[in-house]
């Protein structure tokens, strides 16, 4: 495993590529560090985006991805790319020595992702995924929860991602709703509720999955529907699609359990809808607070993630959201997609 590196009392130089709607989050975030961060470079092919992001941050502009990482030599990379460019991005970064923090999902095929872990593990750099919405408030309370047996045995799972992306939203970017940079509704809009299927529930044993492509002129998928099945026994549905009328409608989770029945709605997760237990905790009085209005789907578990990845450079804690755990989510997607091809129940872990 790559050694921890630490950094002194000098701040953590960052470089972002990719400065598309995804990278003000990051900005935003990264504004709470400060004290421990400097962004000293962006870059983008699009130089609208590129002076954008210049004036924001006041780091200097590349327009080239070679040049960036060749002249600005950050510590931490951060890419807010298209998806499928995640893969050569990240093994050209760590080849300079540069740590990676790569925007979901970390690639769109399976041997890049194994890849991209693999690069980084050779030149001893970190690579970081970013599954910011571990840190939202009330998924932290659901983690919390099972974590402690709340739902004794777990019995079903249902995840609901109802959004809108009108065809105007796939026809602002070439590489926008294709399998070589994008993914569909599983591989990008969803990822991160596939990755609370792991993370909350335990290992998947198989997948059962359908996709389609209804109303969209795209490559890939805007709707699809996937049965799961957990090693410990739990069933779950996961329905996905990116035709909501007439906007975002629903992200939620909801799991019964032999002891309990939680689910946590919204647009986006951010509300805790039902709470019921066989026993009262002194948390269960924190559930109004937990929920919050959103006005994106992202959240607020970017600068909480941020923290993680500082903390985990300077050394000061062992950071669990690194290359082999997005690896777990991927898996899960690659396993949907080839069920859906195939026709057939995939099995996990899956096989070249």
């Amino acid at each position: 495993m790559p050694e921890e590196p630490k950094f002194g009392a000098r701040k953590i130089r960052l470089a972002l590529t990719g400065c598309g709607r995804i990278s003000a989050n990051h900005f935003a975030a990264l504004k709470k560090f400060h004290d421990d961060v400097e962004v000293v470079a962006v870059c983008d092919s699009n130089p609208t985006a590129l002076n954008k992001a210049v004036l924001q941050t006041g780091a200097e502009g590349y327009l080239s991805y070679d040049e960036l990482i060749e002249r600005a030599r950050p510590d931490l990379l951060v890419l807010a790319t298209p998806s499928g460019l995640h893969a050569s991005q990240t093994i050209a970064a760590a080849r300079k020595g540069i740590h990676v923090l790569t925007e979901k999902p970390m690639a769109t095929r399976w041997r890049d992702g194994l890849e991209m872990v693999k690069a980084c593990d050779e030149m001893g750099v970190r690579l970081f995924v970013v599954k910011q919405n571990r840190y939202n408030s009330t998924l932290q309370l659901l983690k919390s929860a099972i974590s402690k047996g709340r739902f004794g045995r777990i019995y079903s799972v249902s995840i609901n991602v109802f959004w809108s992306r009108p065809q105007q939203y796939y026809d602002s970017a070439k590489w926008r709703g294709t399998w070589e940079f994008d993914g569909g509704a599983f591989m990008n809009q969803a990822s991160h509720y596939i990755d609370l299927l792991d993370w909350l529930v335990g290992p998947v044993e198989s997948v059962m999955a359908f996709t389609e492509t209804l109303a969209r002129n795209i490559e890939v998928e805007d709707s699809g529907v996937a049965i799961v099945r957990w090693r410990n026994g739990a069933l779950g549905t996961v329905n996905v699609s990116m035709l909501a009328y007439p906007k975002n409608f629903e992200g939620s989770i909801t799991i019964l359990g032999e002891k309990g029945t939680a689910r946590i709605g919204g647009v986006a997760v951010n509300e805790i809808q039902h709470w019921e237990f066989e026993e009262t905790l002194p948390e269960d009085d924190s559930i109004e607070s937990a929920s919050y209005e959103t006005t994106s789907v992202y959240g607020h578990g970017h600068a909480p993630y941020y923290e993680k990845v500082v903390e985990s450079l300077r050394g000061l804690s062992d950071f669990g959201v690194d290359g082999r755990e997005g690896l777990k989510s991927l898996e899960v997607l690659i396993a949907m997609y080839r069920s859906s091809r195939d026709g057939k129940k995939i099995s996990l872990p899956i096989e070249f």
